[in-house]
């Protein structure tokens, strides 16, 4: 009897822990098939909020203003007048402007622009030297197609232009330092050997007789260069594949707009002097400085037409030049460069 009472007491003990194992699996089963259904809910959840925005921005992108986006800043967003001089890199950039420039219109002033193949070498040469440090703008209508099409800010764009500025002016000085001492020789002669001063407004305005009857031709002669030179220098933006595939392009847009001007002038305006520039910067140094003038009227009627001339029309071209690349970056189906 204690035996069997024993025994019958023991057996349901161990159906207990029998019946207990498979209930604590059972649990551990649906823990981890919760666990599993609450990661591919997120991963569902995540691939579907990808999906929605991959959908709303083709939907967006397809409703973008393309004026908007033709005219959006291609240039660093984040640089203006507060940011910019945190950085020396600023610095680098105006010094190399202000060589470049200078050396830019010491070439000009003494090669003259008649000789466009010494130039287009001069010009390769300068524009690799100064590439890394500024990009080499080394002329305002370039700045100001950058600007225009915002490509630079426009803290940068001014700095760079008062940097061509100071360039144009120190390199006339070295060039005109040299020629007076010639002078003062009596080695040269002024009749003969003629260099801008710094009151060269009358030696612009008696490069031909009667220029008045050539401005709006000489005028359209800068104007038309001035889009060459820009659309150039747009496109050599586009190849970014060493300083001096970019300055081989962008000489040769220089080459190619004096090549035009010189046909023009020779073979169509019957002009045999130096009439047009192509620099805004070199060209207040040519003849944009004149020191004297019997008052404000005449100081004025000498100063306008030059720049209109030599500066306004100009800068005009050199922002239709990049507006004209950029046009042509769009209609081919390609982004637009920075």
């Amino acid at each position: 009897m204690a035996t069997t009472k024993a025994k019958s007491t023991k057996k349901p003990a161990a159906k207990k822990t029998v019946a207990k194992k498979p209930a604590s699996k059972s649990k551990s089963t649906v823990k981890t098939v919760k666990a599993t259904a609450k990661v591919t809910t997120v991963k569902s959840a995540k691939v579907g909020s990808e999906k929605t925005k991959i959908v709303s921005e083709k939907a967006t992108a397809g409703k973008k203003n393309p004026v908007k986006e033709f005219f959006a800043r291609k240039g660093d967003p984040n640089e203006n007048i507060l940011t910019i001089f945190k950085d020396t890199k600023i610095l680098g950039a105006v010094i190399g402007e202000i060589i470049g420039t200078a050396l830019v219109t010491a070439v000009a002033l003494t090669l003259g622009l008649y000789n466009p193949l010494y130039l287009i070498f001069a010009y390769t040469g300068i524009t690799a030297a100064v590439f890394a440090l500024s990009g080499a703008h080394l002329n305002p209508i370039i700045t100001a197609g950058m600007m225009a099409s915002r490509r630079v800010s426009a803290i940068r764009g001014v700095l760079y232009i008062i940097a061509q500025l100071v360039g144009a002016w120190a390199g006339f000085m070295v060039i005109n330092w040299f020629y007076n001492v010639g002078l003062d020789s009596g080695n040269i002669d002024a009749q003969t050997t003629l260099l801008p001063t710094l009151t060269a407004a009358k030696d612009v305005l008696a490069t031909t007789e009667g220029f008045a009857g050539f401005f709006w031709p000489i005028t359209f002669i800068e104007f038309i260069a001035a889009i060459i030179i820009a659309f150039f220098f747009a496109r050599a933006l586009d190849y970014k594949r060493g300083a001096f595939t970019f300055a081989a392009v962008v000489a040769s847009g220089i080459f190619l707009a004096m090549l035009f001007a010189v046909v023009i002038c020779n073979n169509f305006l019957g002009i045999r002097e130096n009439v047009f520039i192509m620099n805004p910067a070199a060209a207040f140094m040519y003849g944009l400085l004149p020191t004297s003038a019997e008052g404000f009227d005449a100081l004025m009627s000498q100063l306008m037409p030059m720049l209109v001339t030599y500066v306004i029309f100009p800068v005009f071209g050199g922002v239709i030049g990049f507006y004209l690349s950029d046009l042509a970056n769009k209609l081919g189906h390609r982004e637009l460069n920075a």
